[in-house]
């Protein structure tokens, strides 16, 4: 199944954190959601476990107060029990039906296998697995359709290779820097899966540029990697496109990804975001990008082999 995605999902995994019910503080985060929902774009990407639980919920008040449209436009994650780790059928089925508690709604359109790193593939697969879960809440009807996101290529490959899911997402290893997840990503268009590739920015330095203290796949980005990128920044500076646009752009751009994941944090970086993605690209450019080389990503994925 091929959702009716748009180039980009917008992600909220840090909407609502910290935020008490019934606070200022809330009420300026539902606002947030309220200008994310108005957007034009088709979905909102949440999780069971970001900011606690509370992206959902202020997700789910946005949602009350706009109404039915809001409610067919969020696509959530099961997650492992945060205290136990537990990942089986079980916990898939009560993260389920947590998140559909705080959204206030009765089913999603796309529900994802959410970074499932406290069991092994072979358990994930077995009878009684997160898999399995997965499959009885679509068969059921209650999700649209079941995909699962993570990181690690290896692992990811082989939860493709199932032909089991019907979406795939991967972060920080599709960008100007890690492009790593290319083969993974062939492979899911191939079996006709919607693809999301998440954090074009590698969730730092491609959207800050080089500076002390540049992260990138929420680490720290080594020296060599900031070299690399300030020769990338000079490119960009050649062209007249920021370094940012051209990060975005670079997924945007690919046959191989039907929607871009990009976590906002406030109205203006939907604005900036919007702008980016705006911004013409020379094909030059992509050229010199080229001459640039492997970049010397900093993400290890060899564990997951």
């Amino acid at each position: 199944m091929t959702l009716n995605v748009s180039p980009l999902t917008l992600g909220t995994s840090g909407l609502g954190r910290d935020t008490v019910p019934g606070s200022p503080e809330e009420e300026t985060a539902v606002a947030f959601a309220e200008q994310l929902f108005a957007s034009t774009h088709a979905f909102l990407d949440t999780s069971n476990n970001y900011a606690g639980g509370r992206s959902e919920a202020v997700l789910g008040l946005a949602i009350a107060r706009i109404g039915t449209d809001a409610a067919t436009r969020v696509i959530s994650k099961v997650d492992c029990d945060p205290e136990t780790g537990a990942f089986d059928r079980e916990r898939v089925l009560r993260s389920f039906d947590e998140t559909v508690a705080r959204l206030g709604v009765d089913r999603l359109p796309l529900l994802h296998l959410h970074d499932p790193y406290t069991v092994t593939f072979d358990e994930a697969m077995a009878q009684g697995g997160v898999v399995e879960g997965l499959i009885e809440l679509r068969e059921s009807g209650r999700v649209d359709a079941i995909g699962v996101a993570a990181g690690p290529v290896g692992l990811m490959a082989r939860y493709v290779g199932t032909g089991v899911f019907d979406a795939v997402l991967v972060h920080n290893r599709f960008t100007v820097v890690d492009s790593s997840a290319e083969p993974v990503f062939a492979d899911a268009h191939e079996r006709g899966m919607t693809v999301f590739n998440a954090a074009p920015f590698g969730a730092g330095i491609l959207a800050t540029g080089t500076k002390e203290g540049a992260m990138y796949g929420y680490r720290p980005a080594t020296p060599e990697l900031q070299e690399w990128v300030s020769r990338l920044e000079r490119v960009c500076a050649s062209f007249g496109v920021s370094l940012p646009a051209v990060a975005l752009q670079y997924s945007l751009r690919s046959p191989l990804v039907d929607s871009t994941v990009v976590g906002l944090s406030s109205a203006q970086r939907l604005t900036q975001l919007d702008a980016l993605a705006a911004t013409p690209v020379p094909d030059d450019l992509w050229t010199e990008l080229e001459s640039l080389g492997p970049a010397p990503s900093n993400i290890d994925d060899s564990a997951y082999a």
